[in-house]
């Protein structure tokens, strides 16, 4: 893509997510996301691969949706309030239009099939965008409505998303899929707490986007889209898969890695709210989504010889990883150390 057309494509990307985030009014966080949706889709299918276009085709139609859902609810919030304001969402049916909305989105289940399909038709950048950025502005409008949200809706699409975040995922071999799953299954965690915690969403989610980023980064870096080239992956950079393996294992909740960190908070609150069946129940689905990535550590590292396999043997090369990757990658595996300063600031 022409390096011109890609900046104005990423800073209206940047723009819609500042403009939703900033705004009061409805019809401003709306423009945003619209904003966002018709910045994405030139990144999604500029590839002119039948399958890009059909994921820009497929992400085109379920935003539109959502977005007109968005309007509607404002607007019925409207109608009987008076308010256009996006904190005073207090009429009901407004709020369960509004979830169901983000929902759509965000990609929680049940409205979570387009995701899968669209992150596998784009390319590892894109894909990283998709996953992070792309979900900032619907975050960001739960955060401000979370008051007058429905806590059973949202307390049943989080254990739901988990569970099934965790069990599609299980018998993928395409490594963007299973990102996918992994990225509906992290979501179930942050729709859980919005109510109770709105702050520990946030923190989830800035922690979700830290790991997922330098996951999509390596991978992009090495080259690697399924399961089966991952394998011999190893001997391009062994440093950096090294690294890969640690990443994985802190997205997956293990301790003593970042991604530790979210999930015991969360679980405290939970507890600390009367909810131990609700925390108990999203703990052991979250050990679905554990099984696909320790078979993404082993395909990363633990296939080594001499174990062997059918693929040809790729070359090493001297191509060094980037400072980004560095810095990102220890980020997401020693940040539970200083989580008492992370909380401070929070």
């Amino acid at each position: 893509m022409n390096p011109q057309a890609n900046l104005i494509f990423i800073t209206s990307l940047l723009l819609g997510t500042t403009i939703t985030m900033s705004s009061n009014h409805w019809v401003m966080a709306w423009t945003g996301l619209e904003i966002n949706t018709l910045a994405i889709l030139p990144l999604i299918s500029k590839s002119h691969h039948p399958r890009a276009i059909e994921a820009a085709t497929k992400y085109f139609l379920t935003q539109a949706a959502a977005s007109a859902l968005v309007l509607f609810s404002s607007m019925t919030n409207a109608w009987h309030t008076g308010q256009w304001d996006i904190t005073q969402l207090t009429h009901p049916t407004s709020s369960l239009i509004l979830t169901s909305a983000i929902a759509m989105k965000l990609g929680l289940v049940p409205f979570h099939f387009w995701f899968p399909e669209v992150l596998q038709g784009s390319p590892l950048t894109t894909g990283l965008l998709l996953s992070t950025i792309m979900k900032l502005p619907p975050i960001t409008l739960l955060y401000m409505t979370s008051p007058s949200l429905n806590p059973a809706l949202l307390t049943t699409l989080a254990i739901l998303s988990t569970a099934l975040g965790g069990w599609m995922g299980l018998n993928q071999t395409q490594i963007r899929k299973i990102l996918a799953f992994s990225s509906i299954s992290h979501l179930g965690w942050m729709a859980i707490i919005i109510i109770y915690n709105p702050k520990l969403t946030l923190l989830n989610f800035y922690l979700y986007a830290l790991m997922t980023a330098t996951v999509f980064l390596t991978l992009n870096t090495i080259k690697v889209l399924k399961l089966s080239t991952l394998m011999t992956a190893w001997t391009k950079i062994p440093s950096l898969n090294a690294m890969l393996l640690l990443t994985l294992l802190s997205l997956a909740g293990l301790p003593p890695l970042t991604g530790f960190l979210p999930k015991w908070l969360i679980i405290q609150e939970l507890t600390k709210q009367d909810m131990a069946p609700a925390a108990t129940l999203i703990s052991l689905l979250s050990l679905l989504s554990l099984f696909f990535y320790l078979r993404l550590a082993y395909c990363t590292t633990i296939t080594l010889p001499p174990h062997t396999t059918n693929h040809m043997k790729q070359w090493r090369t001297n191509k060094s990883t980037s400072m980004a990757i560095a810095i990102l990658t220890t980020m997401s595996v020693m940040l539970l150390p200083i989580s008492p300063m992370i909380l401070t600031i929070i």
